[in-house]
């Protein structure tokens, strides 16, 4: 049981969903356009607002239920271990080419699965972040580093390990956007910005 919770954790974070939802709604394929990446970030740049939440709620419903199935299935393995699987196969995913997003929303899905006051707390940072800096990537990064200190304060080793793990895992993703972060030319996403589609655009 234990080997299936990690397989269906591991097909649940490998949906692509803004690949699908582009290719089956938009007859777009989003990896062509922006930043070229699948994920709900460049969902929203790419296909618009409505199009992004759907992927942010997909991405982020991925690793909630990805971290929920050692509870569901009365599995003794720890729930935020499934959910970094989960969070894995949204980065490498078996359904496209290994080639996937960032593994940001699925990490906030998992710590809402796990700890929703925790993700409460982690989500007003990031909009704080995002307000002052108008960088999602620069966001991304900046919350998980209060994650981990966050945690601390909740007395939970496996939470502190995995947030910190996730962090690692979120920078290395991010290479590319903290040298554009650095040289100035990263992506600011002002407030009331409306997003166009690749076919206006």
């Amino acid at each position: 049981m234990t080997a299936i919770v990690i397989v269906l954790a591991y097909l649940l974070g490998s949906i692509p969903s803004g690949i699908w939802i582009g290719k089956y709604f938009y007859q777009t394929d989003i990896r062509k356009y922006g930043s070229g990446n699948s994920g709900t970030t460049n969902t929203f740049r790419v296909l618009g607002k409505k199009a992004g939440i759907i992927v942010l709620i997909m991405d982020m419903l991925k690793g909630s239920v990805a971290t929920l199935l050692p509870i569901w299935l009365g599995v003794e393995i720890h729930p935020l271990f499934a959910g970094v699987v989960a969070a894995l196969g949204h980065t490498y995913p078996l359904f496209a080419g290994f080639k996937g997003g960032k593994a940001v929303a699925t990490s906030a899905g998992i710590l809402l699965a796990y700890n929703p006051l925790f993700f409460g707390e982690a989500i007003i940072a990031f909009v704080i972040y995002l307000y002052f800096s108008r960088m999602v990537s620069l966001s991304s990064i900046l919350v998980s580093f209060t994650a981990v200190a966050l945690s601390f304060f909740f007395n939970d080793w496996p939470l502190t390990l995995v947030t910190t793990l996730l962090t690692i895992f979120i920078i290395y993703r991010h290479r590319s956007n903290i040298y554009r972060i650095r040289s100035g030319t990263e992506s600011k996403v002002p407030f009331g910005y409306k997003s166009k589609s690749a076919k206006e655009k």
